[in-house]
């Protein structure tokens, strides 16, 4: 059965060129296009998609307001298709906090050309959407301050060694499903390394974005700077990280290079780096994402001593990524996330009071 799209932009031109990209794909079809997100509720209504396709700036009725309210009545899948997503990238992740599945930034110039040559990227992206899973949106967000609260709330994990480090890798679904696990972090937690699959130009909004809602301060990671405890280090969107070590210290290496599992920023660079460097002080969670990207190096972590945490297939927005490595064996756990930082914070208090009853 093929995957039913509607296509929602207010450029006559964009509606169409995104009906041929998807139409001429064997398992995908687009039913139905709309200028705006008046016309496209009725579209909804009647033809019932899989999928929308959402650009953010239209006539009538903002994008983002319309994915709001979508999300809080007839929660579906959505790919964000729009110009702003480039140069905006605090308005792709208001959509990505509003539920859309994914996103992808329409070309500044030659809009016909840039969409063939990004017709492949946009028709996986359906593939993906047609596959997550969404939940409702509540009828309010949680505000900034409520959350930075929920964080303060939080108690020390006490005395710690400097060796522990925790790595995160995730994609599809990914920067939400970190964001909560980086609220619920206290301000004394070990240093975190993040592995996030985003193009270049998001991640800095991103980092920036965190830093303002969690105890640890987050940023992106920047070549050769020491990692240190209380901080996270986000992968920059178009690079590979990873750690190394200099001396007594933890190094973040930042580089170029070719796709790792296509990737770059790839999961499989930051975790075959932990397991060399980091061993048993490392702490690994694979969090929502499509693919397998990371999964050998999770468990090349997991042989060399480290903790690893899996998200649960619940929970996840593509349950991709962990499902591959529970089957490579890199898992000790596998938990909804919701769970995931709270049982962090248990295992690092436990090193914790061992270190402690040793002195």
């Amino acid at each position: 059965m093929k995957t039913r799209v509607i296509v929602v932009d207010d450029s006559a031109l964009v509606r169409s060129l995104l009906t041929e990209i998807i139409n001429r794909e064997p398992d995908l079809c687009c039913i139905g296009a709309a200028s705006d997100p008046l016309v496209a509720r009725e579209m909804i209504r009647s033809l019932d998609p899989d999928v929308i396709t959402l650009d953010v700036e239209m006539p009538r009725m903002d994008g983002l307001d319309f994915l709001a309210r979508l999300m809080r009545l007839r929660p579906m899948p959505v790919v964000m298709v729009s110009t702003l997503t480039e140069r905006g990238a605090d308005v792709t992740l208001k959509a990505l906090e509003l539920g859309a599945v994914d996103f992808v930034a329409k070309p500044k110039i030659g809009i016909a050309d840039g969409l063939q040559r990004l017709g492949d990227e946009i028709t996986e992206k359906i593939r993906i959407a047609a596959r997550a899973r969404v939940h409702r949106l509540a009828a309010a967000a949680p505000a900034v301050g409520a959350a930075a609260a929920a964080a303060g709330a939080t108690a020390p994990i006490g005395r710690l060694s400097t060796e522990k480090l925790i790595f995160i890798g995730a994609s599809t679904g990914g920067t939400e499903a970190t964001r909560e696990v980086l609220v619920q972090l206290p301000a004394d937690a070990p240093a975190v390394l993040i592995t996030q699959h985003m193009p270049p130009g998001f991640t800095k909004s991103y980092a920036a974005r965190l830093d303002g809602l969690c105890r640890i301060r987050v940023s992106e990671a920047v070549n050769g700077e020491r990692v240190l405890p209380g901080h996270a280090y986000i992968a920059p969107g178009g690079l590979h990280l990873s750690v190394e070590r200099s001396g007594a210290n933890y190094i973040a290496r930042v580089r170029d290079g070719e796709p790792v599992n296509r990737h770059k920023p790839s999961v499989e660079v930051l975790f075959e780096s932990a397991a060399r460097v980091a061993g048993r002080n490392a702490l690994g969670v694979m969090l929502t994402g499509m693919g397998a990207d990371g999964a050998r190096a999770m468990r090349a972590m997991r042989d060399a001593g480290s903790w690893n945490i899996c998200q649960d297939e619940a929970s996840c927005v593509v349950f991709g990524m962990p499902r591959e490595a529970i089957a490579h064996g890199a898992a000790d756990e596998v938990l909804p996330l919701a769970r995931i930082a709270p049982r962090l914070i248990e295992r690092l208090r436990s090193t914790a009071g061992l270190a402690t009853s040793r002195v």
